[in-house]
């Protein structure tokens, strides 16, 4: 035991000792976006719950302590947690496809130096945004549904037992047409957050690097996140309440199109009211941005150091 303990020893030095060949980082896996957003989400669900029920009120007495009571008053802590199965499918749809779309396409657009200018990086989160406000729409309908339904009268509640059941109660009662109800707003929303969040998040680590206050770690990771996710709650609001409406109405829906969704809830409310719920959601969208990056640097740098290892090279 002893020699073979001694023979492993010399082994890993002279593994240590080798000029292991520089090659550059390999693309990590296209789902660690989604792992990572399904991570954060378990943190952040409870202020996406409360957004939307913010959102989906008219009228006054809409304020987040009432909302809080409210919830707690109608299913206690767990009540917090309403719609988890739809909030994991749709991280597992949206967050998958917009992250690996937004990664392939930024590999595709660098230029022949490695560099990405940020128009680029933009053009990159729209379409990437695009992509997986198309995958995560169905997901996200049954997520509003389940979220809100504890503030309906009895007799209006749909009582989705879990995501697939929704998805299957929607399309019979609604046609598969129903699954994709909201879907402009809802794509309209995820094109300005992608390109938002993803593009400022890695403008940002670049401008915080070019300080001497910042080196890449966590300190980094959470600034520039930070900073991210205050871009993108602010611009993607008054398509989250337009969202949120849409998919929340029932077959008679008084909304025809984003546009005239906009216009009848500025002339019924005010343009306040598309700002509905942006203390909640940038509550939420901070941790989530936060939480979602640094879960997603931890898993990419294991992936890399373990790359390392396998293949005895290092990184540029």
């Amino acid at each position: 035991m002893a020699d073979a303990n001694v023979q492993a020893t010399i082994h890993n030095q002279i593994l240590a000792d080798k000029e292991w060949p520089v090659v550059k980082k390999p693309h990590p896996p296209f789902y660690f976006g989604g792992f990572a957003a399904c991570a954060a989400n378990f943190f952040t669900h409870p202020l996406d719950l409360l957004k939307v029920r913010q959102q989906t009120m008219k009228g006054t007495g809409n304020g987040l302590v009432h909302v809080v009571r409210g919830v707690f008053a109608e299913g206690g802590m767990l009540g917090f947690y309403n719609g988890m199965s739809a909030a994991v499918l749709r991280q597992m749809t949206y967050s998958m496809a917009r992250f690996a779309t937004y990664e392939e396409l930024k590999k595709r657009m660098s230029r022949e130096d490695g560099s990405l200018p940020f128009y680029r990086m933009a053009v990159a989160g729209i379409v990437a945004g695009a992509v997986g406000g198309i995958c995560g729409t169905p997901a996200d309908i049954v997520l509003v549904r389940l979220q809100n339904d504890g503030s309906l009268p009895l007799a209006q509640r749909r009582n989705y037992k879990h995501a697939i059941d929704g998805l299957v109660q929607i399309t019979r009662s609604e046609g598969p047409r129903g699954l994709f109800k909201g879907a402009v707003p809802n794509v309209s929303r995820a094109m300005l957050m992608t390109g938002a969040q993803l593009c400022s998040y890695d403008a940002f680590k670049d401008l915080l690097l070019s300080t001497p206050y910042f080196t890449n770690g966590l300190a980094l990771h959470f600034s520039a996140s930070l900073l991210s996710g205050f871009v993108a709650t602010t611009i993607t609001s008054p398509f989250d309440v337009v969202k949120t409406r849409v998919m929340n109405a029932g077959p008679t829906s008084p909304y025809r199109s984003l546009l005239q969704a906009m216009v009848l809830i500025v002339r019924e409310e005010g343009v306040r009211a598309l700002y509905k719920g942006w203390t909640p959601s940038f509550v939420r969208m901070a941790p989530q941005t936060v939480l979602t990056f640094i879960f997603l640097e931890q898993f990419r740098g294991l992936y890399w150091n373990s790359y390392a290892r396998h293949n005895c090279v290092k990184f540029e």
